[in-house]
């Protein structure tokens, strides 16, 4: 599993997908959205661990930049409320390729709960005067899709089991203190 987030640094949604790889086929299935509006990093944080603290994570180029109030980077921030990041590559010709392609080859599955990824993907279109340029509105889960795509896929891990415990030989009343 790993996820792929955009934040809208205060000013518009923060979106984020995540997706899991069936190891057998290689099908990766978007099977959770996070969308929240004008939220603080803690609050996203939280709300992305909340499916799984170990998930590992991809996130937008920008968030490498420092903060005008005090220099830290969004990457540091998230870091420093537990989310494991990496910089996801920001291709946007060649990511929306490389998403198209197991989508429409049924590589990529999108479970019918996204319901904010399933609107943005509704409206997701170029320009069509002339330009042909994707149009840069309502699209922020198109860009975490962009993201775990291109660079979550090769962070996807499988969930750590925990190690068995072996239990301890029952030794008989009172036998607590002969341990």
């Amino acid at each position: 599993m790993a996820a792929g987030i955009w934040d809208g640094r205060g000013l518009e949604p923060h979106g984020g997908c995540l997706g899991a790889r069936d190891p057998g086929s290689g099908v990766i299935y978007l099977y959770s959205e996070h969308y929240q509006g004008q939220g603080e990093p803690a609050s996203h944080a939280q709300a992305i661990r909340a499916r799984g603290d170990w998930i590992p994570g991809v996130i937008d180029l920008a968030c490498l930049g420092s903060s005008q109030i005090d220099g830290r980077t969004l990457m540091q921030l998230y870091g420093k409320l537990g989310l494991r990041l990496l910089p996801a590559v920001n291709a946007v010709e060649a990511g929306i390729t490389e998403v198209w392609n197991p989508l429409v080859s049924g590589r990529l599955k999108v479970m019918a709960s996204l319901t904010n990824w399933l609107r943005e993907f509704r409206k997701y279109h170029r320009d069509d005067k002339g330009s042909g340029k994707i149009v840069k509105r309502d699209d922020h889960l198109m860009d975490a899709t962009r993201y775990l795509i291109v660079s979550g896929r090769l962070v996807i891990q499988v969930q750590p089991q925990p190690e068995p415990v072996e239990p301890r030989p029952y030794l008989g009343p009172g036998a607590w203190m002969n341990l």
